[in-house]
């Protein structure tokens, strides 16, 4: 399969204590790749990196063949990267409606955008039924759902998931598991998931890596990891 994304040997860091160490992972184009690990294993940094948030120290990343590191987070958004963040960064003033339009703020295509708010609002009917309401007075897994939907706007190749679980009832954490599936498939986007929950992650994904204190140290096939043993002592013996 060709390599939607490539991160090679990357090395960052923030007020000279090492995120990363030499990371390299790879996502196929239509593949969902998950990054599991605890707190401060590194899993955002990648995606901060990825997104131009965080300066990589040395190491090179390439999307679609390009080398994207060094590029203004702006235009990494007009190259089909879209993120949706840990703890949702939702517009609580504003309604539904807008903050879905906000994702599409690259796009000039009105027809073409449209489509892509008809398409979010069917894949989430929830979010058609609050499309006037105010942001901030959603649930926070009605929120979650939002600010996929407005990641989608932007039409991306490669979706980026920061926590998308955190703080979510376990009932809407399984529809929203269900809908990266579905996205993944429907949509032929790409997807970097980055989870606590490694029971929920390895589940959807196809591959992982696992992460420790800045550096991979378990990666292959999901199914097979979430039997290994070694993940199950480290990540998977607390949950349910």
């Amino acid at each position: 399969m060709t390599a939607i994304l490539d991160f090679k040997n990357v090395e960052l860091y923030y007020d000279h204590v090492y995120a990363l160490k030499g990371v390299s992972i790879q996502v196929d184009e239509g593949e969902t790749v998950a990054l599991i690990g605890a707190n401060g294993a590194g899993k955002s940094s990648i995606l901060r990196a990825i997104t131009g948030l965080a300066p990589i120290k040395s190491g090179e990343i390439h999307y679609l063949g390009e080398r994207l590191d060094g590029t203004q987070a702006a235009k990494i958004v007009e190259m089909g990267i879209s993120m949706v963040p840990e703890g949702r960064r939702v517009f609580p003033y504003m309604s539904v409606q807008d903050n879905l339009l906000m994702g599409a703020f690259t796009r000039h295509d009105k027809a073409e955008v449209q489509r892509s708010l008809d398409s979010v609002l069917t894949r989430f009917p929830r979010l058609r039924e609050r499309f006037k309401q105010q942001a901030g007075t959603l649930s926070g897994g009605e929120q979650q759902m939002m600010v996929i939907g407005r990641a989608l706007m932007a039409k991306p190749k490669l979706l980026l998931l920061d926590e998308p679980s955190l703080g979510i009832a376990p009932k809407l954490v399984q529809d929203i598991a269900r809908s990266i599936v579905a996205i993944s498939r429907d949509e032929k986007v790409s997807v970097l998931l980055v989870e606590q929950n490694s029971r929920m992650a390895l589940s959807i994904s196809k591959r992982a890596y696992a992460l420790s204190t800045g550096s991979i140290v378990l990666s292959g096939d999901s199914k097979s990891l979430i039997n290994d043993d070694r993940i199950k002592a480290a990540y998977l013996g607390a949950e349910v």
